[in-house]
């Protein structure tokens, strides 16, 4: 067995200088203990420089992009890394195009390492909040962080050149910085107790970020994402999130409603232009044989908003959406629910009538991916101006409008989907399935399904408004 010593867990050189003697002399990863510091070894473990030199070694080079992805792998808390890199770095030395091949496993795994860590300096960079404690010649600003890997030294350059004027000290559980704006030293690791819990400033900086939080853009599953609750508890701005993230529906209401005030007839006017833009909408080849765009219609204030799938014949010739049989049936359903289409903004996911001619009737065809994306940015306009707190999506092409990504009616049904926008969206069937389905009994129990399906939604427009 060898013995590898390297001065600390991040010690790139000393790792390159060790792999080369070991390569030179071809040994196998496996027969070389790697450690770190202190750290115990295996005592019958020789070393490198014990090793007989081995005459005619042929001096080997690697491309550069390993040497930039084993520097960042190696401040991986993974304890096999050094071993890792030893046999990546044998294998490069015999097929120098490996690191091309995306499919080999250890290459992979090493890439994910190098991913993790630079994740890492990205979340230290991003989450580390200074406090300040002392007063005059005393004064310095204290952080402290708990990063995952082994990369508060690689962070150091960072907060020196942003942070050069002021005196700091960044602890961590295993490393220390602290720079008194000529030198930068490294201490051993500290724990939490040694950093401030405040300072004066922090209260302002909280009103400052509760002013300016944003509820219409709150995406918990996207912000948990990117700042992970383990960074919360070091950041005094995030001991006010759980009450604005309760808080931000009521709030979001608020500015909406305030917002429709102040729109007042701009809003009525910027509908009426984006209506007449659409009526000349060439943006797919529908336009070509439908008689006219169908847009949609109802109060510009509406709390709900019916997404269809595309206008049918009769649609098409009166240029109102849901005039045809399905609108009598989805008028009869809404009545059955308590709900009232005049209060609803009723448009579709695709404006033109798409349909194949057999005969003197034109039979209704099913929009493709590309004529959906098309029509989303009048969609999109629409929603901007709208505003609505529910959207109901019938249908499939309707569904994938509002969502953005093809789905299932019974994936999706039954259960509230929260939008980009913050607002809540549901998915049903179209009233044109109901009248396809032949078997009365069948019909009959669609039909009240969908009638359920409407009564939950205005019980959750009542309860957002």
């Amino acid at each position: 067995m060898h013995l590898a010593s390297l001065a600390a867990e991040d010690d790139f050189d000393g790792w390159r200088k060790e792999a080369r003697r070991f390569a030179a002399l071809n040994i196998a990863p496996g027969e070389i203990a790697w450690r770190v510091g202190d750290a115990f070894g295996d005592l019958l473990a020789a070393t490198a420089d014990s090793q007989p030199a081995v005459g005619g070694a042929t001096p080997f080079s690697v491309p550069r992009p390993f040497v930039d992805l084993a520097r960042m792998a190696l401040r991986h808390l993974e304890p096999e890394r050094f071993g890792l890199l030893y046999s990546l770095l044998l294998r490069i030395r015999e097929n120098p195009r490996l690191l091309q091949d995306q499919t080999d496993v250890l290459v992979r795994r090493v890439e994910l390492m190098a991913k993790e860590v630079r994740r890492d300096i990205h979340k230290m960079r991003a989450f580390v909040r200074f406090r300040e404690i002392g007063e005059g010649e005393e004064q310095r600003f204290v952080a402290w962080f708990e990063p995952d890997h082994h990369i508060v030294r690689a962070n150091a350059g960072f907060f020196l050149d942003r942070f050069a004027s002021m005196r700091w000290s960044i602890l961590t559980p295993e490393l220390s910085l602290h720079w008194d704006g000529v030198t930068l030293r490294e201490a051993p690791g500290a724990v939490r107790s040694d950093a401030p819990d405040g300072d004066p400033l922090e209260d302002t900086w909280k009103t400052y970020y509760a002013s300016i939080f944003n509820p219409a853009r709150v995406k918990i599953g996207a912000m948990v994402k990117e700042m992970p609750r383990k960074y919360w508890k070091n950041m005094p701005e995030t001991a006010l999130v759980p009450e604005l993230i309760a808080s931000a529906q009521a709030r979001e209401s608020a500015m909406v409603a305030a917002s429709r005030e102040n729109l007042g007839a701009n809003a009525t006017r910027s509908w009426a232009a984006l209506r007449d833009e659409a009526m000349g909408c060439t943006r797919c080849s529908l336009f070509k044989d439908a008689t006219q765009t169908v847009f949609g219609e109802g109060p510009l204030d509406a709390r709900l908003m019916f997404v269809g799938e595309q206008p049918g014949d009769q649609e098409d010739l009166a240029g109102k959406p849901f005039v045809g049989p399905a609108g009598q049936m989805f008028d009869r359903a809404l009545a059955e629910a308590g709900l009232d289409r005049r209060l609803s903004y009723i448009t579709n996911a695709v404006k033109h009538f798409k349909y194949e001619q057999r005969g003197k009737r034109r039979i209704h065809a099913k929009p493709n991916a590309g004529e959906i994306q098309a029509c989303r940015w009048w969609y999109g306009q629409e929603r901007e101006l709208i505003r609505p707190r529910v959207t109901v999506a019938m249908g499939a092409t309707a569904a994938r409008q509002m969502l953005g990504k093809a789905v299932t009616i019974s994936g999706t049904r039954g259960a509230a989907h929260r939008l980009e926008d913050g607002s809540e969206g549901w998915v049903t069937v179209h009233p044109s399935f109901l009248l396809r389905i032949q078997e009365k009994e069948e019909a009959e129990a669609e039909y009240l399904r969908f009638v359920a399906d409407l009564k939950r939604v205005r019980e959750r427009v009542d309860a957002l408004s």
